[in-house]
């Protein structure tokens, strides 16, 4: 009996892409997929064994490049005179995000505004390790775009801290 159509597209969709965890040699070593890992035993802000002072340092200068394209050079400007970006809040009017780098987001409401959370901070952190700046701009995608999900699982908390998974 042939294969049904699915197992066919999908046998076809793997050899395409060559992301297929079954068959490892048609893998491309090239292409990384950190979030196949488990990150549980690396220590707070560690990018893992064998990841020297260099590789740090290059990963932070990706991550400014990803940073300024991600937000474009008026807010990476702002990012770097001010130190944070305030982001208006598309659902609750009078609330803005401030995101900062490799800290948690503080929420800053106008008079009369009520915050849906108990405390000012949200901590959401990186599923693997990433450089503070590239986790920011991220951040700023996700509140922008993605406040709903944002208000869903932002994980609220009464004092600011440094992030973990960030470098």
């Amino acid at each position: 009996m042939p294969p049904s159509l699915a197992a066919r597209i999908t046998s076809w969709w793997r050899q395409l892409t060559r992301l297929d965890p079954h068959h490892p040699e048609q893998m491309d070593p090239a292409l990384e997929r950190p979030w196949l890992r488990r990150w549980d035993h690396l220590p707070k802000h560690s990018a893992g064994a064998g990841f020297t002072r260099a590789d740090y340092a290059a990963a932070r200068e990706r991550a400014r490049d990803v940073a300024r394209a991600t937000l474009g050079d008026e807010l990476w400007q702002t990012l770097q005179r001010q130190g944070y970006l305030d982001l208006p809040s598309q659902r609750i009017a009078g609330m803005t995000y401030r995101l900062r780098v490799g800290r948690r987001i503080e929420v800053l409401c106008a008079p009369g505004v009520r915050s849906p959370w108990p405390y000012d901070y949200l901590c959401i952190n990186p599923t693997y390790p990433l450089p503070a700046e590239e986790f920011m701009a991220q951040l700023y995608l996700y509140v922008r775009d993605r406040e709903d999900i944002v208000l869903k699982v932002a994980a609220p908390q009464p004092w600011d801290q440094a992030l973990g998974r960030t470098f």
